[in-house]
């Protein structure tokens, strides 16, 4: 990952990493609704969102990529 491990939002990044595509996508909505609702609320919101939403296309392509048994 390619962001600075230092930073809050490298943070949060590396840990939803470890995340599946439905826990991903609760956080991403609820993050995104939050934001919209209260606009700067969250400092860094937006560039969250983009990671999140990175994240979550990533496991969707892991998905179609590995073999079915």
């Amino acid at each position: 990952m390619a962001v600075a491990r230092n930073s809050l939002v490298g943070a949060v990044l590396q840990f939803a990493a470890g995340l599946r595509f439905p826990t991903l996508f609760a956080i991403a909505a609820a993050l995104f609704l939050l934001d919209l609702l209260i606009p700067d609320f969250i400092p860094f919101a937006d560039e969250l969102l983009l990671g999140l939403v990175t994240l979550m296309l990533g496991t969707l392509k892991q998905h179609k990529d590995s073999p079915s048994s």
